[in-house]
């Protein structure tokens, strides 16, 4: 959807904002490729808070008040709290704003992609690292847009709050106590920016308003265990394994509608089947002639909005419900992210960016589809604000090794989001 756009001219303070990000150009490819080079895989957590001990001192140079939150009780590392004050008092310097990110990856100690590079043949717009396009680059394209409202001399008439967790690739449980510190924040803000990779199509850069979300499910099945000849008798029943295949063939052909994909990643059944302590494989057992009394399987399922999810976890509980003869099965959802859904208030946010991007000089920037996001962390946020989804750095590949961010947008990011905020700020 490319949403209509208004033409404006940059103020003298908005054009000091874009020279001062043109300035810092060479500053920010280098804290980025810093950043990079500290593996902050999220259950590395002393390389976590190695990662907020670079960002704290920035963020408190710019005159925010920041507080560390260990999260030691759900095995986590910690969030970075800042918070940048009105100083005419709460509500009164404008939109109050919510900044959110993460400081952790999903490239663990274990991974064989650890360092910064630039990408051969590229011109050195290309570079590649752990982290580097989700999101060690929004973290920087966030600093330099902060700082060039800090010399612009508009920083200090803005009220903004930044939660960076130090869980997004793997949230500790309960979300309740991993998300409080993002959650609260929300309740006393307007307008969320979260600062994870945009998506740039065919050379073309999008804005987005929503995210599906991502709920990770579980199914066991039973069955009676015996000779292999006496499948299917009314004695001896299906079997586990008939049952699980039964389930998944019928979310295949049952379940599919607009919106909505929903996988089976991992299987097990026989004799036996124990998953790993980390849920990443397991062990089964049995034998060509016994038939099977346990099975499982693992998956996930992404809807568009909350009500999605209810009705469809519900057809698939119904589903499972229709056992074979002499077998049992149970499925369980764990908690996980919400949906985003797309709201009146998500269409308002990007006029108001193509306004920025008018004053620029840039392109308006179209919608993206919901489908072609995962799930991230303003989706608990989303309840209590309206907000803009990914609106850092671009890049491509994100959670795979080889992962890329294109450096020229640094400085256009940093320019929307500067602009941006501090047209919010005068905003009421």
């Amino acid at each position: 959807m490319l949403l209509a756009q208004t033409t404006s001219k940059l103020s003298p303070s908005e054009s000091t904002m874009v020279q001062s990000v043109d300035a810092q150009n060479g500053a920010a490819i280098a804290l980025l490729e810093r950043l990079v080079d500290i593996n902050s895989g999220t259950m590395n957590l002393p390389g976590v808070v190695a990662v907020k001990d670079v960002v704290a001192p920035q963020l408190e140079a710019l005159g925010f008040k920041i507080r560390w939150v260990p999260m030691d009780e759900v095995h986590r590392a910690g969030d970075l709290v800042a918070v940048h004050d009105c100083p005419a008092g709460t509500g009164k310097c404008g939109e109050r704003l919510l900044l959110i990110g993460h400081m952790d990856t999903v490239f663990e100690t274990t991974s064989a992609f650890q360092k910064y590079s630039v990408v051969p043949g590229t011109n050195g717009n290309t570079v590649t690292g752990p982290g580097v396009n989700d999101m060690k680059g929004g973290l920087v394209v966030m600093l330099t847009a902060l700082r060039a409202m800090q010399v612009a001399k508009v920083l200090d008439h803005a009220e903004i709050r930044i939660v960076l967790s130090g869980d997004e690739e793997r949230h500790g449980d309960p979300v309740s106590i991993s998300r409080r510190d993002m959650v609260d924040a929300a309740k006393q803000s307007d307008v969320a920016l979260e600062f994870e990779p945009g998506v740039r199509l065919k050379g073309v850069d999008t804005a987005s308003i929503s995210r599906r979300s991502s709920t990770s499910w579980k199914i066991e099945t039973t069955g009676k265990s015996g000779h292999s000849s006496q499948i299917f008798s009314e004695r001896m029943g299906d079997g586990a394994i008939y049952e699980l295949a039964r389930i998944i063939e019928a979310f295949r052909a049952e379940l599919p509608e607009p919106g909505l994909t929903f996988n089976v990643g991992l299987v097990l059944g026989g004799a036996t089947a124990v998953l790993d302590a980390d849920k990443l494989g397991g062990v089964a057992t049995g034998k060509a002639n016994v038939v099977p009394p346990v099975g499982l399987a693992l998956g996930d399922l992404r809807t568009l909005d909350d009500a999605q999810t209810a009705r469809v976890e519900a057809t698939m509980q119904a589903i499972v419900a229709k056992h074979l003869p002499q077998t049992g099965a149970t499925m369980i959802f764990d908690e996980s992210y919400p949906a985003m859904p797309v709201t009146e208030a998500g269409h308002g946010l990007v006029r108001k960016l193509n306004g920025v991007n008018a004053s620029l000089g840039y392109p308006a920037m179209a919608e993206l589809d919901p489908m072609l996001r995962g799930a991230g962390d303003i989706a608990f946020v989303a309840p209590y604000v309206s907000g803009l989804v990914g609106v850092g750095v671009m890049g491509e590949g994100a959670h795979a090794e080889g992962e890329i961010a294109f450096l020229d947008s640094i400085a256009s990011q940093a320019k929307r989001n500067a602009l941006l905020m501090y047209r919010l700020s005068l905003e009421k």
